[in-house]
């Protein structure tokens, strides 16, 4: 396995300001933002992120995987198969869709797996082409394939080569469901995981009773972390685990200070070099 950290809160960050960081605090790399206002975006992702990755490289980081804007969705997509050639150029291999939102009082559930799996088919040839993986990330709060048993209605019956599942340990717990029986469900296609901790609580919008999902540092929420690495051990899991550092940071601390931590308490449990 490798740690890396999921770039998004380090926008500002040129890429050599991303690897002095990555090598103060232990990383192996990164899980690439490719996003608009970000230094490697769609806009200039097929010349930029071979350079940025050459970089990475020469430093002794890895890029594994990058993540793409929200809206990249489907195959057909202005700049979809752009980046996948960019990402072929540069040897990075996993890639992470957009989401797709579902809502249950308007949409038929059964008619939007139908579709989603229509541009998946359309992804696995790309995926085929370019010699890629195009990954879904479990993401709770109404969108499509947020847990593991909604996922298998998405991917199954694609080639793993080309199709992967994307385990996010804190949104499985947002929706009670085991890390791992979700690994179980998935195996075949489990390629990526996000490692980030959550906290439920209990309040009120507008007279009515509500859960709330907070990120928290890694260690104070929910997430039984123990389990999930036993898990991936025993499954035999090998990709990137990617931290995503989506926490508020505590009054009177700075972002960097508590990401520092966020990696070093992940790397009690993926050691350097495994």
């Amino acid at each position: 396995m490798k740690l890396v950290v999921f770039s998004k809160m380090l926008k500002e960050r040129s890429t050599a300001e991303l690897i002095d960081w990555a090598q103060e605090v232990g990383l192996d790399g990164y899980d690439l933002c490719v996003r608009p206002g970000y230094a490697v975006n769609p806009d200039n992702v097929l010349e930029a992120l071979p350079a940025a990755v050459t970089a990475f490289r020469r430093a002794g980081l890895d890029i594994p995987m990058v993540t793409g804007n929200f809206d990249l969705l489907w195959p057909t997509d202005p700049g979809a198969e752009t980046v996948l050639q960019a990402m072929d150029k540069a040897d990075v291999r996993l890639l992470k869709l957009g989401y797709f939102k579902f809502n249950p009082l308007e949409q038929d559930y059964w008619a939007e797996v139908d579709r989603i799996r229509r541009g998946f088919a359309g992804w696995e040839r790309l995926a085929w082409r370019y010699g890629v993986k195009i990954c879904y990330h479990t993401h709770s709060n109404r969108c499509m394939g947020l847990n593991a048993g909604m996922l298998c209605h998405l991917v199954r019956g694609f080639e793993p080569t080309c199709i992967g599942a994307y385990l996010d340990a804190g949104h499985l717990v947002a929706e009670g469901e085991e890390f791992a029986v979700a690994a179980a469900m998935l195996q075949p296609y489990l390629s990526i995981v996000a490692v980030k901790d959550f906290l439920l609580t209990r309040g009120e919008k507008n007279g009515h009773g509500v859960t709330r999902r907070s990120v928290v540092p890694a260690g104070t929420g929910m997430v039984d972390w123990t389990a999930v690495f036993e898990t991936l051990a025993r499954v035999g899991f090998d990709g990137p685990v990617s931290a995503h550092c989506e926490f508020k940071v505590p009054e009177g601390s700075e972002f960097g200070q508590v990401a520092t931590k966020e990696v070093a308490f992940f790397r009690r449990f993926v050691p350097a070099g495994t």
